[in-house]
């Protein structure tokens, strides 16, 4: 054995030992970003563009997909974890506005679990039709559904990704202030939901544009209507409901949190690297690209967000009368 060899084998021990704990300082300093949902989604996909963005400021990031009870798993996971600025999750519309009053049991507590940290996005939703049903009914407009729905009650029929989901909501909420009558038509999560409207099997649907817009460039299916506010600067032909209906308005959102009692200074720094990141001229336009509209602002502004749309959406899930078990 060389001398060399003989040197590195009689060292490797020791210097490993030397090693390891910074190796481990280091695997403590790695953020992780819990994503509720499965890899490949609208929500994880503009997380991990994020995390290119940051790593330079904060270093190592990872994402971990924690799925399952309608994003309940990987929110409570976030809930449980130490307030010590290395775990952050998200809070979106589904999970801390909707769950809460949808789930006979929940795992955490959408106000007091979580610092909020910074809103994200916030995704225009859509009213699309099936195209081959708009032709054969001769609906072009919002006008022309509104007015086939009424003259024809229970006719039609829409497609959510489950009872209590966003899109049954939006749907509920959308045939109220409308005056018509259709039913609705659950699937087991939003991808059979779409399949479903694409293959004819139901008529329309009210989907988050991120979702949508690859089956509306493709001329799958029509966007009528967008429900937030004004028309949305990603599709700017397309007429909002409030246009025909003053204050209608649903959007889908999501932002960061951290755990309750993480330090505000950390939530602070936070704020200020992701701020930064949603600001740059290349996330917003990859942002774009997946019809999602960046909405930076205070973890104040984030934390007012998620409690007015709590309130917001408990009379809407009791009207409904969907619920989980």
């Amino acid at each position: 054995m060389s001398d060399r060899r003989r040197f590195l084998g009689l060292a490797s021990g020791p210097v490993l030992a030397a090693l390891a704990p910074r190796a481990r300082a280091q695997a403590a300093r790695t953020l992780r970003i819990i994503v509720p949902f499965a890899p490949g989604g609208p929500i994880d996909l503009t997380v991990r563009m994020l995390v290119e963005k940051v790593r330079d400021s904060l270093g190592p990031v990872v994402v971990e997909n924690r799925p399952g009870a309608g994003g309940g798993i990987g929110v409570t996971a976030v809930a449980r974890a130490a307030p010590d600025g290395q775990t952050l999750g998200i809070a979106a519309v589904a999970m801390h506005a909707i769950n809460p009053w949808l789930f006979a049991k929940l795992g955490y507590n959408p106000i007091r679990d979580f610092a909020p940290v910074i809103q994200m996005v916030r995704v225009p939703n859509v009213l699309v039709i099936n195209t081959e049903t708009a032709e054969r009914l001769r609906i072009a407009t919002l006008a022309d559904f509104i007015a086939h729905a009424k003259a024809n009650p229970g006719k039609l029929n829409f497609a959510s990704g489950g009872n209590g989901s966003a899109g049954h909501l939006a749907g509920e909420i959308f045939k109220q202030r409308a005056g018509f009558f259709a039913v609705h038509i659950p699937y087991n999560g939003g991808g059979p939901a779409q399949l479903a409207l694409l293959g004819g099997q139901v008529d329309f649907s009210l989907d988050n544009l991120a979702t949508a817009a690859p089956n509306i460039r493709a001329g799958r299916i029509r966007a009528l209507a967008v429900t937030t506010a004004a028309r949305s600067p990603l599709l700017p032909e397309v007429p909002a409901i409030a246009e025909r209906y003053p204050g209608f308005e649903i959007d889908t959102w999501w932002g960061l949190t951290a755990p309750a009692g993480t330090p505000p200074e950390i939530v602070a720094r936070l704020n200020e690297v992701f701020g930064a990141a949603l600001r740059a001229s290349d996330v917003q336009a990859r942002f774009a690209q997946m019809m999602a509209e960046p909405a930076p602002g205070t973890p104040a502004q984030f934390a007012a967000l998620i409690e007015r749309e709590l309130r917001r959406y408990e009379p809407v899930v009791r009207a409904s009368g969907a619920k989980v078990d």
